[in-house]
């Protein structure tokens, strides 16, 4: 008499149809964060990726050039000026745009009146949309009329051609964007100082630790992975700065604002290369890949050393 056997894995396979059907419901949701991803981001990046290796205006069939749209970009002189601008431009933008924002939590978390309405102050330029944001800093840079130059003139001093000078150009973009992001990193940062341990203030205090010294020794200490996400955000953000000078400067005053993104801009939709504007595209984002595997390997290794 024949005795019936189950196949191999058959068990195995059932253990994982329940599973499946288990927690059919979150990979139903997860799909959607998927597809979306693999729409607006991913396939974006390897769409990116083939155009670098073409020359396509999206009217005539696409040619296959290889690496020559890299080769163009580089021999451009001004690809070298706008990657200077860029990296000095993020430098500035680290210690205005990265510590302004943390200074300011500090002072709003030790504010124990009108903090809520402080807090909606430091928040409502974010509220603007960034085109409006831009255009009423155009008009406060204003060489005649403009608020900055009339302030100069009440306390005796000469007013500046902010966006007309190649040596105040970029610093004017920089005050833009540190005006515009205030709010957002501020409210970070106090959501990271409030979660402090008070105690950990207060024994600060006993040893007789000042106000400096409890930020040196307490507060930087436990907020340091938050400091860490924020200072690579703020890398990602300014290195594609685009808006300040497409709607400020226009990369002038010679080419003293031009930026990566904005170059990228210039080579697709003004020359109409966007094989040379995708290759610009691949190299800033391989170089913003290096920063973020760095602070991966950082953020992985201070997790160790704490655990």
């Amino acid at each position: 008499m024949a005795v019936a056997t189950r196949p191999p894995g058959g068990r195995s396979h059932s253990r994982w149809g329940l599973a499946v059907r288990r927690n059919l419901t979150a990979y139903g949701f997860l799909s959607g964060a998927l597809i979306c991803f693999a729409f607006f981001s991913w396939y974006p990046m390897v769409r990116g990726f083939v155009l670098s290796l073409q020359h396509n205006n999206f009217v005539d069939p696409p040619e296959w050039v290889g690496l020559e749209n890299y080769r163009t970009v580089l021999a451009d002189p001004v690809f070298q000026t706008a990657w200077v601008n860029t990296v000095v431009y993020t430098l500035l933008a680290l210690l205005c745009g990265y510590v302004v924002p943390f200074v300011v939590a500090l002072v709003l978390n030790e504010l124990r009146h009108a903090r809520g309405y402080l807090r909606f102050v430091v928040y409502l330029p974010v509220m603007l949309p960034p085109a409006v944001a831009v255009l009423l800093f155009k008009w406060f840079y204003d060489p005649g009329p403009g608020l900055f130059n009339q302030v100069l003139g009440l306390v005796g001093l000469p007013g500046l051609s902010w966006l007309d000078s190649s040596s105040t150009a970029l610093i004017s973009l920089v005050i833009v964007s540190t005006w515009m992001n205030l709010g957002t990193g501020t409210l970070i940062y106090l959501a990271a100082l409030q979660s402090v341990p008070g105690e950990l203030y207060e024994a600060a205090e006993l040893d007789g630790a000042g106000f400096f010294r409890r930020i040196w020794h307490v507060t930087i200490p436990q907020t340091r992975l938050i400091l860490l996400v924020m200072l690579l955000l703020q890398i990602i953000a300014t290195m594609q700065v685009f808006i300040e000078p497409y709607l400020l400067t226009g990369g002038g005053p010679e080419d003293a604002t031009m930026s990566v993104v904005y170059l990228m801009y210039q080579y697709a939709f003004v020359y109409d290369d966007f094989g040379a504007g995708s290759a610009m595209g691949v190299m800033l984002m391989l170089v913003l890949m290096v920063f973020s595997a760095a602070y991966l390997r950082f953020s992985r290794d201070d997790t160790q050393e704490r655990s």
